[in-house]
C-alpha cells in the first residue's frame, strides 16, 4: 500500500507526518532528517513549550482598575504610575506638525535629536555628554533590556525593592539574578557593605556583573545622597560593575538636586531616561540611553544591532517632537518647578494620611510614589485570613476599591505586607493651572484622601 512520507522540523524537533491514500497501520517510515522509526498514522507528537512570562504587575492592575471603573466601581487609582500631566503645548504642537513624517531614522535616532538630548542632560546632571554617548528608543524599557542582552555571560544584582520589569528582563537575557534585600529601616536603599557582601558572595569567574538601579525610585519614591553615591561608587568600581542607572523620575527630584551616577562612576554607568515620566508622554514611547564616554565599540555596536532587530527606530513623529522638549529654556524650567511643587505638596498630604491611618512610608524624595509597610497590621490581618501582600490588595480592591500593587511584585517578601502607592490619581492640567494662578493645590488631592480614609476605615 501506498503512502507519502513529511518531515517537518519546528522548534528544534522533528515531526512526522505520515500520509496515506487509504486507511491502514503504518508499520514503518523513515524520513531524510534521520528520524526514528515511528508506528504512527498520522502525528508524532511532540510537546510545545514556552516562555513563563506574566503580564507586569503594574499594566495588569491598571487594566483591572479600568475594568472596575467601567462597571461603575469606584476605584482610587494609586496602582498605576503614569504622570498626571500634560505634555507642554508647545511639545504637542510639534507632535502635530511632525505626523507627516513617516520615514525610518537610523537605528541610534535623529542626530540633532541625540546632540539635544546631549546638551539637555550636560547641563541637567553636570558632567559632559556628547551625542555620539546617546541611544533613542519607542521607550527606556527596550534600552534596558536590551543592555542585559548585550552581555553574553551576566549576572544581574537588584536591590529589593526594584522596579517590577528589571527582574524580567535579566531572565528574558538568560542572567542569573541576585536580589539584595533592604527593609524599612534603611528607607529601602542598598549600601556599599551589603553590594560588596552580595558580590563577594554570589560572583562567578567569567561573568559580567550588572546592578540595575532606579532613582528617585519606583516603588519607594526615594533617593539616594552624594556621600551614598560615592560609597555604592567605590564598591563598583572595585568589582568593575556596569551599573544601568535608571534616572527616569531625575527630573521630578521634588527640590531639583538629582545627582547622576554617571557624574561619580562615569567608566560604567549606563544611564536610561525618556519623556514619559517628566514630560508626561508616557503613551509616545521615546526613550534614551546615555552611554560612557569610555564604553568599547563593541557594547554600542551590540545595542545598535539588537534595536535593529527588535525595533528598528523609535517613532520619528515623536523624535521630531521630542527636539521641543529637549530644551531647557524658561519654559521647561516652568513646568519642572510647578510639577516638583505640586508632586511635593499632593505627596505630603498623602503621605501625612497614611500616617494617620498607622500605616508606615517614608516620605517622597522624587517622582510620585510612596511605598506603604502594612506590617503594623499582620496580626489583625492574619484573623480575617490575610497572610500576604498580593492577598492583602485584592481584598482592598474588592472591598474599597483601593488599588495598589503588592510589594512582592518589586522582589519584597510577600509576607512584609507592603505595597505601592502612585499618588497620580488627580487632573494634572487642572492641577498645573492651579499652580499658575497661585491657587491652592490641595483640593486636587481630593479624590485620594477619600481613598485613604477607606484604606483607614478598613483597616481599623
Amino acid at each position: 500500500m501506498l503512502g507519502m512520507a513529511f518531515c517537518f522540523r519546528w522548534l528544534g524537533q522533528y515531526i512526522l507526518v505520515n500520509y496515506w491514500a487509504q486507511s491502514g497501520c503504518v508499520k514503518s517510515a523513515n524520513c531524510g532528517y534521520n528520524a526514528p522509526l515511528m508506528d504512527c498514522c498520522i502525528l508524532a507528537r511532540t510537546k510545545m513549550t514556552f516562555v513563563t512570562m506574566p503580564k507586569s504587575g503594574t499594566l495588569a492592575l491598571n487594566e483591572e482598575s479600568r475594568r472596575l471603573a467601567g462597571r461603575g466601581r469606584t476605584v482610587y487609582r494609586f496602582g498605576f504610575g503614569e504622570s498626571p500631566f500634560p505634555p507642554p503645548r508647545h511639545v504637542q504642537k510639534a507632535l502635530r506638525k511632525s505626523t507627516f513624517r513617516k520615514d525610518y531614522t537610523t537605528v541610534a535616532g535623529l542626530p540633532e535629536l541625540r546632540a539635544r538630548i546631549a546638551d539637555f542632560h550636560s547641563e541637567a546632571d553636570g558632567y559632559a555628554i556628547n551625542a555620539e554617548q546617546v541611544l533613542v528608543a519607542p521607550g527606556s524599557k527596550p534600552l534596558l533590556l536590551n543592555c542585559m542582552q548585550a552581555f553574553e555571560h551576566a549576572e544581574v544584582y537588584l536591590p529589593a525593592p526594584a522596579y517590577v520589569s528589571y527582574a524580567a528582563m535579566a531572565k528574558l537575557a538568560r542572567h542569573p539574578l541576585i536580589r539584595i534585600q533592604t527593609s524599612y529601616d534603611t528607607r529601602w536603599r542598598i549600601t556599599s557593605e551589603a553590594l560588596d557582601a552580595a558580590i563577594i558572595r554570589h560572583s562567578q569567574p567569567g561573568r559580567e556583573k550588572v546592578l540595575a538601579l532606579n532613582y528617585p525610585g519606583n516603588p519607594d519614591g526615594l533617593t539616594y545622597s552624594r556621600a551614598e553615591l560615592q560609597a555604592l561608587a567605590a564598591t563598583l568600581r572595585r568589582h568593575d560593575v556596569w551599573a544601568l542607572s535608571d534616572e527616569i523620575y531625575a527630573l521630578l527630584h521634588h527640590q531639583g538636586r538629582h545627582v547622576s551616577l554617571a557624574s561619580i562612576y562615569p567608566e560604567r554607568t549606563l544611564v536610561s531616561t525618556g519623556l514619559s515620566k517628566w514630560c508626561g508622554a508616557g503613551g509616545w514611547r521615546l526613550g534614551a540611553l546615555i552611554l560612557p564616554a569610555s564604553a568599547p565599540a563593541e557594547l554600542r555596536d551590540a545595542l545598535i544591532g539588537l534595536g535593529s532587530e527588535v525595533y528598528s527606530c523609535a517613532p520619528t513623529p515623536v523624535q521630531v517632537a521630542a527636539l521641543a522638549a529637549y530644551q531647557l529654556d524658561k519654559r521647561t524650567h516652568r513646568f519642572l518647578r510647578a510639577q516638583r511643587q505640586i508632586l511635593s505638596g499632593i505627596g505630603g498630604a498623602v503621605h501625612r494620611a497614611l500616617l494617620a491611618a498607622g500605616v508606615k512610608a517614608h516620605a517622597a524624595e522624587g517622582g510620585f510614589y510612596l511605598l506603604c509597610d502594612f506590617s503594623g497590621y499582620a496580626d489583625s490581618l492574619r484573623k480575617r485570613d490575610i497572610q500576604g501582600d498580593t492577598a492583602l490588595c485584592a481584598r482592598l480592591l474588592a472591598e474599597t476599591g483601593v488599588a495598589l500593587l503588592p510589594g512582592s511584585k518589586f522582589g519584597l517578601p510577600a509576607e512584609a505586607l507592603t505595597a505601592r502607592l502612585a499618588y497620580v490619581d488627580f487632573d494634572g492640567a487642572a492641577a498645573l493651572s492651579s499652580q499658575r494662578a497661585k491657587e491652592g493645590i490641595l483640593p486636587h488631592a481630593e479624590k485620594m484622601l477619600t481613598g485613604i480614609a477607606a484604606l483607614d476605615s478598613w483597616l481599623n
